[in-house]
């Protein structure tokens, strides 16, 4: 899994059928000190997820071994939203 920000959110009115009732997020990898690492991703939100949370998503064949993206045409999924990261006894993020 790779930790980042959701930066946005993406609207399609139109798509490919098995996606229909997914909510699309815009996500850019950070690092602990809160620094982009990546290139934007588009991912499916399959825990309620919003703009501004920092997340855990997973790419890959990875991101469809949730319920809600089983079998689906997604690359990256959005598992988990983070509550803190503690590194060495040291918090390095606490969500708000």
């Amino acid at each position: 899994m790779i930790i980042g920000k959701v930066v946005g959110t993406v609207v399609s009115t139109r798509k490919e059928q098995e996606l229909e009732g997914l909510k699309f997020l815009l996500v850019r990898g950070q690092d602990l000190e809160n620094k982009p690492t990546s290139t934007l991703v588009v991912a499916v939100d399959a825990v309620g997820a919003g703009v501004g949370e920092v997340v855990l998503y997973a790419s890959g064949s990875s991101a469809r071994q949730t319920v809600a993206t089983r079998d689906r045409p997604v690359d990256a999924t959005i598992m988990a939203i983070v509550d803190q990261i503690e590194v060495g006894g040291a918090l390095k993020y606490v969500k708000d």
